[in-house]
């Protein structure tokens, strides 16, 4: 079990939105990641701690997008539909903070950052999807910002099971403590 004073702590959820949550997903599929998150953020509601939803958007042109040269570009199968960067149904509630990315990590390019420490927020609990890309970026910048991070791998997925096993095996020991939504309390 793993205690966190509420006071200091946020949960952060990365791309819980439809054009995402639909994909083929490993080792969980979509719909379940949101029932378990709606679930956790339930729960750090009734304790008085921050909810913070991620998405990620971009402007009708793309103009926004990282625009690098890479080997393999992501599209997500038949294209971005008009509600792709919506959040799914039933997730957000009115006192959750929004914040809407344009690449990988939800700390650059937003005010992440500066909504966490305005708050007195010192460890995040992270999840959401892609464990690899969106929720990685985003404990990797955590850490570097100086947040304790919690990464609650029952609240995660990706596309296959060794990108799963890998960020949550090798990676995550390395940035924080990893652990289930489950063992996690929070104190008042």
């Amino acid at each position: 079990m793993i205690s966190l004073p509420a006071s200091r702590t946020a949960l952060v959820l990365i791309d819980l939105q439809k054009g995402i949550t639909g994909l083929p997903l490993a080792p969980t599929p979509g719909a379940e990641i949101v029932k378990k998150s709606i679930e956790l953020a339930t729960r750090f509601r009734a304790a008085g701690a921050p909810v913070i939803l991620v998405n990620v958007a971009f402007a009708p042109d793309f103009a926004d997008a990282v625009h690098a040269v890479v080997d393999h570009s992501f599209s997500p199968p038949g294209g971005f539909a008009a509600d792709w960067a919506e959040l799914v149904e039933g997730l957000a509630e009115p006192t959750d903070l929004r914040v809407t990315k344009r690449q990988w990590g939800a700390f650059y390019g937003t005010d992440l950052d500066l909504q966490l420490r305005r708050r007195g927020i010192t460890t995040i609990v992270l999840g959401g999807i892609a464990t690899n890309l969106g929720v990685e970026s985003t404990a990797r910048a955590a850490h570097e910002h100086g947040y304790n991070v919690v990464l609650a791998t029952d609240v995660m997925s990706t596309f296959t099971n060794e990108m799963q096993r890998f960020a949550c095996e090798e990676i995550f020991p390395l940035l924080g403590r990893v652990t289930t939504s489950e063992a996690i309390a929070l104190e008042a």
